[in-house]
């Protein structure tokens, strides 16, 4: 009877030895899985993140000058225009979005300025006013009109004076009198027109006026980053 209750005892313990030990290969496993789980998605960020640097480190950085303040017409465009500069392998670079300073915004657009190859701004409707005085001679037509930010003025004149490849995208009638953005100013060969009361963003895009524009402009930056990277002493015959 002694030796049938101490092989009982023994099988039962046997069996809750055993429940524990496959009880903790589980929680071993499931812990193991757990960390293996955790180990691949941050490789998979870290990938990501890598690859991510990779994309930017073969991109030429260019100032895109723009607006924070566009209606859905005016985003569409801003976003193909932002997928045209990627497409050509350019990084673009914006105040306050990309970039931000603790400067004065003046010297904020400065070192933008300084630190890209190129420079493409684009002036949107922004404020449609009416004159209705002036300070000396007679009063203009009081017929209304556009004006983009007041920034659209400012920066493309800085990216000019520091030499940078300039194009100027204009929503049709903006600024038309006013600035750089009025005619004879700049260049014709760097202006190039969205008419957006009658062209579609597709349309616009697609325009040989715009292809031609961009192409030539982007040749321009290449070549602007090729010059300013090359080596000031040169140890070599060309």
């Amino acid at each position: 009877m002694s030796k049938s209750k101490n092989s009982s005892s023994r099988k039962d313990e046997e069996k809750v030895s055993k429940s524990k030990n496959s009880s903790s290969r589980k929680d071993e496993e499931k812990v193991s899985n757990n960390e293996h789980s955790s180990l691949r998605k941050d490789k998979a960020k870290i990938e990501s993140a890598h690859q991510e640097c990779i994309d930017r480190a073969y991109r030429i950085p260019i100032f895109l000058s723009t607006t924070t303040h566009l209606n859905d017409n005016q985003q569409r465009f801003l976003n193909r225009l932002i997928l045209e500069i990627e497409n050509a392998l350019l990084f673009p670079r914006t105040l306050p979005l990309s970039e931000s300073y603790p400067e004065s915004i003046l010297t904020d657009i400065r070192r933008l300025v300084s630190s890209s190859y190129g420079m493409l701004a684009v002036n949107l409707r922004r404020f449609k006013i009416q004159t209705v005085d002036v300070n000396a001679g007679p009063l203009p037509p009081s017929t209304p009109f556009w004006t983009g930010s007041v920034y659209s003025q400012v920066e493309p004149s800085m990216a000019f004076q520091f030499g940078l490849p300039l194009l100027l995208v204009r929503e049709e009638d903006t600024d038309a009198n006013n600035g750089i953005w009025a005619g004879g100013i700049a260049p014709l060969n760097l202006f190039i027109v969205w008419h957006s009361e009658t062209q579609t963003v597709d349309q616009f895009f697609n325009t040989p006026e715009w292809r031609s524009a961009f192409a030539n402009w982007s040749a321009q930056v290449r070549n602007a980053f090729y010059i300013q990277t090359e080596p000031q002493f040169k140890y070599r015959c060309e």
